[in-house]
């Protein structure tokens, strides 16, 4: 039983990663339907936490059926992440992580995300900090490092875990690779199997199909998988991952109907939690990835992101399930 802190997460949990623009509670929902283990809210300035900034409140939304759910913070300011700790924590989620991963230029240039990783006593003094700022349980999200230079991460993995940090998700890029090349999972394998750690280390970068997980669990003995990009608009990967590690299953690609279904709720969900006019212009960038594959349907798609209209787009997508239901996708 793979445990942070009190939470008991199963043997061996899928996180859906924290993603800027995507993660928000109805991407979050559908995604737990299908079998996420543990979910994040998208990253949470500190400094704009601490000035009551309405985007970054807003993120702080959870709900009791995403539980277990953990609010992410990045900042470069002692007084800023204790603070914006305090703030999340009123919040009431199951655990506070930290982003010292986000390699985005605009983050990196305050020295929050990934531009930590240039300042090893820094990200330890932030993170004691945090830790002091809540009961709650503490997690990481970081990177092998900044450069090829500098893939420190199996030394500042043991750093975290002394301090009290309770566990730590690993992608597998530097900084400077952003999110170019192959992830290299080796450097993760080595936090995991370094014997003097025992918290929990979940690796992600890569995963994205069902043979792919069991073989970088095999092969790399992590506690559990980390699952991001692969996510966007195909939720069901968390579903398939799980039943293919169970027995082998290769579970059936989701039919038109399933796809609909899920775009319908994440549709009305999003209406629900955003507003009509935010929450129609926000989900135009998931169509492209939940009707991907599906022949001649630019026609479709065009519409769904060119219209504002709720009632429109509630009869396309009852147009696109009528003209492809007896199409094999």
């Amino acid at each position: 039983m793979v445990k942070i802190g009190h939470i008991e997460l199963g043997e061996f949990p899928l996180l859906l990663a924290p993603m800027e623009d995507v993660s928000d509670p109805p991407f979050r929902a559908v995604c737990k339907k299908n079998g996420a283990d543990l979910m994040y809210t998208e990253f949470i300035s500190s400094e704009g936490l601490i000035r009551d900034a309405h985007k970054s409140k807003q993120k702080l939304d959870i709900y009791d059926e995403e539980r277990p759910i953990g609010i992410q913070l990045f900042g470069g300011e002692l007084a800023s992440m204790n603070n914006a700790t305090e703030i999340a924590d009123r919040a009431q989620p199951d655990l506070i992580d930290i982003n010292y991963g986000c390699p985005v230029k605009k983050v990196v240039c305050k020295m929050a995300g990934a531009g930590i990783l240039k300042d090893i006593p820094l990200m330890i003094k932030l993170t004691e900090g945090v830790i002091k700022s809540t009961n709650r349980p503490v997690t990481v999200k970081t990177r092998l490092g900044w450069d090829d230079h500098s893939k420190n991460i199996v030394e500042v993995a043991e750093r975290l875990q002394d301090i009290g940090v309770k566990a730590i998700s690993i992608h597998g890029r530097t900084r400077m690779q952003m999110y170019k090349g192959e992830a290299d999972w080796t450097l993760i394998a080595a936090v995991k199997n370094n014997p003097r750690m025992h918290i929990p280390v979940f690796g992600n970068g890569d995963i994205d199909s069902p043979q792919k997980a069991l073989e970088y669990k095999n092969r790399y003995g992590v506690d559990g998988i980390m699952i991001g990009r692969a996510s966007i608009g195909y939720p069901w990967i968390f579903r398939e991952i799980k039943a293919f590690l169970k027995d082998g299953t290769l579970l059936p690609l989701p039919t038109i109907e399933e796809r609909i279904d899920v775009v319908r709720e994440h549709f009305r969900r999003s209406i629900a939690w955003k507003g009509e006019r935010v929450g129609v212009v926000e989900m135009r960038q998931h169509y492209a990835n939940y009707l991907r594959a599906l022949p001649n349907i630019k026609p479709f798609r065009q519409k769904l992101v060119t219209t504002y209209d709720v009632n429109e787009i509630e009869d396309v997508l009852s147009e696109i399930l009528e003209t492809y239901v007896n199409i094999e996708v």
